[in-house]
């Protein structure tokens, strides 16, 4: 049995993880450079093997979703280990690193060069004025045809919907994308569970696990349109009965807020909290 702790290995890359360690490294110290190096190291090793698995038949008489999840679950075990032991990437980026030490801080580098979101559930910008308002008010503005038609559904104002999804996704800045760049258009950070069905993508991510952040690669639901995203948010929020008193309390921001946390919906001890910042910037709007 694949313990969550075993799958929540160090070398597991996300931007909260790389910002600690970009702070660690304002002296661009080798200790530091070598850990990042070793996050890319890992998770190169699992999109590879994801790829491999991809291209294999998996058709046989004994597939299945549970297999196919568990299959997934061991490939990333295998690439944290491996990672772990070295294949040589890691040295290789930190020799190329390390020649631009006196340019700058090299893991600032690294770090633009991450491919993905930030994470689900990441703190997003607090808008003000200039470009910031202004990308608050495309965001809201392109989206709310979707978030009124998934309101219509769930009856939860269309202001909250693109609150979280302004949560989830940094404004659409931090949206998830797949190691190719290709658009998953999930603003709403749903995993792509045994039962999903459709295309997915691997992202590195953050779980607070007893209240304590642990970095994970995590697989993602991806859609074709932002139209398809919020349906199927709503319909997550209809049909799910984890989710029936979020739908009850709708009607108010806290309540609306609150109840996805106490669902679990996310794993970070202050989602509502969050949530609720970003709400009144939408509703402002």
């Amino acid at each position: 049995m694949i313990s969550s702790s075993d799958l929540s290995s160090q070398f597991a890359l996300d931007v909260q993880g790389v910002n600690q360690l970009k702070l660690e490294s304002k002296q661009a110290s080798p200790e530091s450079l070598k850990k990042v190096a070793q996050q890319f190291e890992a998770l190169f090793m699992n999109m590879m093997l994801k790829s491999m698995r991809e291209a294999s038949p998996q058709d046989g008489m004994f597939d299945s979703e549970q297999t196919r999840t568990y299959t997934s679950m061991l490939d990333q075990q295998l690439s944290q280990k491996l990672a772990s032991r070295g294949v040589g990437l890691a040295d290789v980026l930190v020799r190329q690193l390390s020649s631009t030490l006196g340019a700058g801080n090299p893991v600032a580098e690294m770090q633009a060069a991450t491919p993905g979101p930030e994470q689900a559930g990441a703190v997003t910008p607090t808008p003000g004025s200039g470009e910031v308002a202004k990308q608050v008010q495309d965001f809201t503005q392109r989206l709310m045809p979707h978030a009124t038609e998934a309101s219509a559904a769930t009856g939860i104002p269309a202001q909250f919907m693109l609150g979280q999804a302004a949560l989830e996704s940094g404004w659409g800045k931090s949206e998830i994308r797949g190691t190719d760049g290709r658009q998953s258009f999930n603003l709403f950070g749903i995993k792509a569970g045994g039962s999903w069905k459709g295309r997915s993508v691997d992202v590195a991510t953050t779980e607070y696990v007893d209240g304590k952040p642990q970095r994970v690669v995590a697989a993602f639901r991806a859609y074709d349109s932002y139209a398809d995203a919020f349906r199927d948010y709503a319909n997550l929020l209809r049909a799910n009965p984890r989710y029936q008193s979020v739908i009850a309390q709708g009607q108010d921001a806290a309540g609306f807020a609150q109840g996805l946390q106490r669902a679990g919906y996310a794993t970070d001890p202050d989602y509502a909290q969050k949530l609720m910042s970003v709400i009144r910037q939408t509703s402002a709007v």
